[in-house]
């Protein structure tokens, strides 16, 4: 569910697409998942959306649920492949600074693309997507650099565990028992405090889906990432052990995610321990094959496409925000009187020959996953990377 402003950002100019160093799967994995979310995230008409590439209402798992945690476990193997070398061999503390720069700037473009076009501090949303992101990189890249695996493993399971007992039996602060409805569960609460109802989710208004609390088990998330890196990492497995050990790893992961479901729901909003367990298993079942099928048997045909999008997957992430943005900021003439210019678009080159609006609403977001593909492509053949 992953940009960078000019003076955020640098170009990688010299690096070759992808570089032989690059893990391939996860470029690969990096795409998929980013083309996913702006296929979700963009929908010719939100009214209209097949079930799929819909959130689910709030307890539950679509494959539109999936997008995010995908990315966060990503982000975990990354930090893996990135600081994997550097922390034996360099002192910790430039690397630290390193990684609460990059977090940092992360957590600053979030809160630029939630300010775009409506520059109002009072109101400004200040969770969201590149929020998270920010602090679970921050997270997990100090975890990585100051523990070992097993350690790491402990925070999970203290992570997972002490979120259960906090979201079923702490009571919430003048409302009563322990909850997990989206208004009066202990989560929400504790946004209405530290951050209150301006400053969260505009749809919900008291009640935000990348809340304080939350990001806790989505640091678990991360987590799981760091060990999946770690795994590939191993130099004493040969390749068929790793992903034989990865595929039934994260396999165990997935059915006690379903077991712990039983009393405490798949909930993307409430990030349950339930799901980063299903979650990260489905994602290190997806590398695992993945990992087999590119960097071990070298597969390649009909992969650009992903590696395009894998390659400057937080670029298209936020410059494909702002511009929606800004469609549907810019108002235009329509036939019942002033419309959007992303409705106009979406009328004209859509649902006026399309007769079935899920279809349209679809051919909406996969044209707009394909006009991104075309920028990236472009980039791509320049060996052009934008890196936070």
């Amino acid at each position: 569910m992953p940009a960078s402003s000019p003076a955020a950002a640098s170009v990688n100019s010299s690096a070759a697409p992808p570089p032989a160093a690059r893990l391939v799967s996860l470029d690969v994995f990096r795409g998929l998942t980013v083309m996913a979310m702006l296929l979700v995230n963009n929908p010719g008409d939100w009214g209209h959306i097949y079930a799929p590439l819909e959130h689910a209402e709030w307890n539950g798992c679509t494959l539109a649920d999936l997008i995010f945690p995908f990315f966060l476990f990503i982000v975990g193997v990354s930090i893996v492949y990135a600081l994997d070398s550097a922390r034996c061999t360099q002192p910790h503390g430039p690397l630290l600074g390193r990684i609460a720069r990059r977090a940092a700037v992360l957590f600053g473009l979030g809160l630029f693309g939630a300010l775009f076009l409506q520059w109002d501090l009072a109101t400004v949303r200040i969770p969201g997507v590149l929020a998270r992101i920010s602090l679970v990189f921050l997270a997990c890249g100090v975890l990585f650099l100051k523990t070992t695996w097993r350690q790491q493993l402990g925070v999970l399971a203290a992570l997972l565990i002490g979120y259960n007992v906090l979201l079923q039996l702490v009571p919430v602060p003048g409302l009563g028992a322990a909850s997990l409805e989206p208004e009066t569960n202990l989560g929400a609460w504790l946004d209405r405090l530290l951050l209150g109802e301006a400053h969260l989710w505009k749809i919900s208004k008291t009640w935000d889906p990348e809340g304080l609390l939350s990001t806790l088990p989505a640091v678990g998330t991360g987590v799981l990432g760091l060990l999946a890196g770690q795994l590939l990492r191993l130099k004493t497995l040969e390749a068929a052990p790793k992903v034989a050990w990865l595929f039934v790893a994260s396999g165990a992961a997935l059915l006690l995610g379903l077991v712990w479901s039983s009393w405490l729901p798949l909930n993307k909003s409430l990030w349950t321990s339930s799901y980063v367990l299903y979650t990260g298993g489905l994602a290190g079942m997806g590398l695992a094959t993945l990992y087999w099928l590119c960097d071990v048997q070298g597969f390649r045909r009909g992969l650009t496409p992903f590696l395009v999008y894998g390659v400057n997957a937080i670029t298209v992430f936020f410059l494909s925000g702002l511009i929606a943005r800004g469609l549907n900021k810019w108002q235009v003439a329509g036939p019942g009187g002033p419309v959007s210019m992303k409705q106009w678009l979406y009328d004209a080159l859509f649902v006026s020959w399309l007769p079935d609006p899920y279809l349209a609403s679809l051919a909406g977001g996969v044209a707009c996953v394909l006009i991104w593909l075309g920028v990236l492509w472009a980039m791509y053949r320049r060996h052009i990377i934008i890196k936070v």
